[in-house]
This record gives structure tokens, sequence and C-alpha cells, in this order.
């Protein structure tokens, strides 16, 4: 399958869960804001296709995440009921199972933002700005770490101009003042293990892992 194809596939699958999930959403103000910049981030992926292709790998990783994205934004992220979905096949709820107090489904995509999304981050270090080594682990995880920082400032923000209940549903605190602090963290948690795991494939597969590595640390110009 060629790469334009694959990418068409996974462009159409989006649609097909957004366009039903566009419909009668849980608040249709919230709604908006959510897919505000979604709808960037898709015209930003178009635009630069031709000139700057990712790989499959980061496409697929950044689909997943829209998918979950677009649930979220559907229900809200404070209402999505997948304790409702997994009781309908277990009988019991998800969060009993696992000790959950509330609706985390938000601290779920906040952790896949990180998971997901920092391994097309480094593709673009690699590719663009050329780092190698260190570097091509540690500034995708610093930039998924400030955006998550930056997102939840956007966040403050919008809830402060539109207030009232369309400012509460798409913060989403569900009343935990450290909630933006979580989100971060988990945000930051995520990026750490894809660029470890990253780290640790890259060890087994490639034979100058530890020379690049070591190299990219080396001091390169003792005076400015």
């Amino acid at each position: 399958m060629s790469h334009r194809r694959y990418v068409l596939i996974l462009t159409a699958a989006l649609t097909a869960l957004w366009i039903p999930l566009a419909f009668e959403p849980f608040d249709r103000k919230d709604w908006i804001l959510e897919n505000v910049l979604v709808v960037l981030a898709i015209a930003l992926l178009v635009f630069t296709y031709r000139s700057f292709p990712l790989s499959r790998t980061s496409y697929t990783l950044i689909f997943v995440f829209l998918c979950l994205h677009t649930i979220g934004a559907h229900y809200t992220y404070a209402e999505v009921p997948y304790d409702d979905w997994w009781r309908s096949l277990t009988g019991s709820t998800f969060n009993e199972l696992v000790g959950w107090q509330r609706n985390n489904f938000d601290r779920v995509v906040h952790f896949s933002y990180g998971l997901l999304l920092s391994y097309p981050i480094r593709e673009l270090f690699l590719r663009v700005a050329g780092v190698r080594g260190f570097w091509g682990y540690f500034l995708p995880l610093d930039l998924t770490m400030s955006t998550s920082a930056l997102y939840e400032l956007i966040e403050w923000g919008a809830a402060e101009f539109f207030g009232g209940e369309l400012g509460a549903a798409y913060l989403g605190t569900q009343g935990d003042v450290w909630d933006a602090h979580k989100d971060m963290a988990l945000a930051s948690l995520g990026a750490l293990i894809a660029m470890s795991v990253v780290a640790w494939i890259n060890s087994r597969a490639k034979r100058d892992f530890a020379r690049e590595w070591n190299e990219s640390l080396r001091i390169k110009h003792a005076r400015l």
C-alpha cells in the first residue's frame, strides 16, 4: 500500500467517526471550542503533506489521538460514558474495577497526548533540526511538557473569557483544584514512557547508539 493511500484511509476513518459525533453533541458550544485546535492541526497536516509528509507511524499515532479527542469533544470530557459501555459488556463499571472515583477520560487523553504525540514531535526534531542522541529523546519530552502546559493556559484563558457553564465544561476539572497539574503530569509521563521505549528499541537495533548518544553530549565549542 502506498503512503498516500494509507494516509487517505486514516483520513476517511477519522471522518467516518467525526461526522456522526458532530450531530447533537452534549454541549454544542463546548464541542466547537474543543474542535478549534483539531481543525487547525488537520489543516496544517494537509497543507504540509506534499512538502513534509510524516511517517506512517506518526500519522497512525496522530489518528488514534484525534479519535480519542473526537469522542471527548462529543460528550464533553467529563461526561464520556465509558462506564456505561463497560457495564454493558461486563455487568460492572470500569471505575469500580480500577478504583477510580471520577470520570477519568480526560486524564486518559492527556496521558495519550504524551504517549502518542511525542513520537511525531521526535520525528520533527530529527528531520528538521537534525538532533541526535540524547537530544532526540529529551527535546520531544520537553516540548510535550511545554505544550501541555500551554494548553492548560489556553483552557484557563478560554474558561475565564466565556465563563459560566461553558467555561466549566471546557475546563472539565470536576471539582479537582489540582486538575491542571495532574493533566500536565500525565502528559509528561506518557511522553517519558514513549521516549524510553523508543530509546530502548534503538539501543537494541542501532549499532552506533552509544556512540551517537555520547557524541550528542560532548562539548563542541569550549567558548562562544
